[in-house]
């Protein structure tokens, strides 16, 4: 885990809200290289992203006919509510 900001060093935190901008190749080019700056020295953080594409490659398998209605409605209720679960 990076902790020292100084040189406008990029947080962990920081960088898991940036991580889909990052996949989807829409972070601005400063922002792309401290976000890959901060994976070169944050194990951590190298760790997270290889875990969100093992997700996204697993989930992508996934159609919206393989998730039981009653799953679709728990998942749905949960991301409403994630930012005040927080």
């Amino acid at each position: 885990m990076v902790n020292d900001l100084n040189n406008n060093e990029m947080s962990c935190q920081e960088l898991v809200e940036l991580v889909t901008e990052y996949f989807e190749g829409t972070l601005p080019p400063t922002e792309r290289e401290r976000f890959e700056a901060h994976l070169g020295q944050c194990s951590g953080c190298t760790n997270y992203l290889q875990q969100m594409r093992h997700t996204i490659q697993v989930l992508g398998k996934l159609t919206e006919e393989t998730i039981a209605p009653q799953t679709q409605a728990e998942l749905l209720q949960i991301f409403r509510n994630w930012k005040k679960a927080a």
